[in-house]
């Protein structure tokens, strides 16, 4: 996902296709990118606040997930990005997302009907016992 612009060359005499060619080319490539200074924080909590030219994403850790929380959440990361990069962004998390659903199914994005949702399986009789008839 980076944004850095890329200056394509386009040599005189080459014809119209071969510049086409070199600018897919180009575009093909896979950008290296090199973490091993990256800092790794956990959150549950995201806010996306934004001007016209660039949208902000502050990330915390929100202690009371049920209810109303009593304690402010504390925001210990913020991204300012840009649009053309959110929308990137967005374009990954959703087919992230989407794989992930396709092998462990949907995910609940309401923690009420979570919660509910696994009282009602909690009160369901088990089904393959693994234990055999009571002799």
């Amino acid at each position: 996902m980076a944004d850095t612009p890329t200056k394509e060359t386009k040599p005189e005499s080459a014809a119209p296709d071969q510049a086409a060619q070199q600018g897919a080319q180009q575009r093909g490539n896979r950008v290296e990118v090199e973490d091993k200074d990256a800092f790794c924080a956990y959150a549950n909590f995201c806010r996306v606040t934004g001007t016209p030219e660039e949208l902000i994403l502050d990330f915390g850790l929100n202690s009371q997930p049920y209810g109303v929380p009593t304690e402010p959440v504390q925001v210990k990361q913020r991204i300012v990005t840009n649009y053309f990069t959110a929308k990137r962004m967005l374009q990954a998390l959703g087919m992230s997302v989407q794989n992930h659903e396709r092998v462990f199914g949907v995910l609940e994005t309401d923690v009420q009907k979570r919660a509910t949702g696994a009282q009602r399986r909690a009160s369901e009789p088990a089904s393959g016992s693994l234990s055999g008839p009571a002799t």
